[in-house]
């Protein structure tokens, strides 16, 4: 799976959030914006990822950082995910993992000894042109803002 590194160009995606309105990274030019993979919604790491995200919303706001999640978890399932967490910030569905893998977030992981392709939790902050400006791979989800709120600083 190849990584993406700081100064390349983002790659390009359009993908139906939770409420089915279509979100395409060129919505962004203009401000930072930290786009994070989960494997799944509703998880207790993912859940703990989007809220802290949620929770942070001021201090990423504040560091002009807008946000977005994407996991390979079907439009319906997202909005339970946002409505039960009340997380009220997009959640994108890449069904076919297409985005995932132009990111280099999908590959093999070892759960309960069995080998699985699915999203490697990672992190992206996009500068406003639409270039990496950093990026986690197989990041802690409660290290997904620090590290968004660090590299923005510079």
């Amino acid at each position: 799976m190849p990584r993406l590194e700081k100064g390349a160009d983002a790659p390009d995606f359009e993908l139906e959030d939770q409420d089915g309105n279509s979100v395409r990274l060129k919505d962004f030019r203009g401000k930072k914006l930290l786009v994070y993979f989960y494997p799944r919604a509703d998880t207790p790491g993912c859940t703990k990822q989007a809220c802290s995200i949620r929770d942070s919303r001021a201090d990423l706001h504040e560091a002009g950082i807008a946000f977005i999640g994407i996991s390979p978890d079907m439009p319906d399932k997202q909005k339970k995910f946002d409505e039960k967490y009340r997380l009220y910030f997009p959640l994108l569905a890449d069904t076919d993992h297409r985005v995932a893998e132009a990111f280099g977030v999908w590959g093999e992981k070892s759960m309960y000894g069995k080998i699985k392709r699915r999203i490697i939790r990672s992190s992206f902050l996009i500068d406003e042109a639409g270039k990496i400006l950093d990026r986690w791979y197989s990041v802690k989800p409660l290290d997904t803002v620090p590290q968004a709120l660090k590299a923005a600083q510079g």
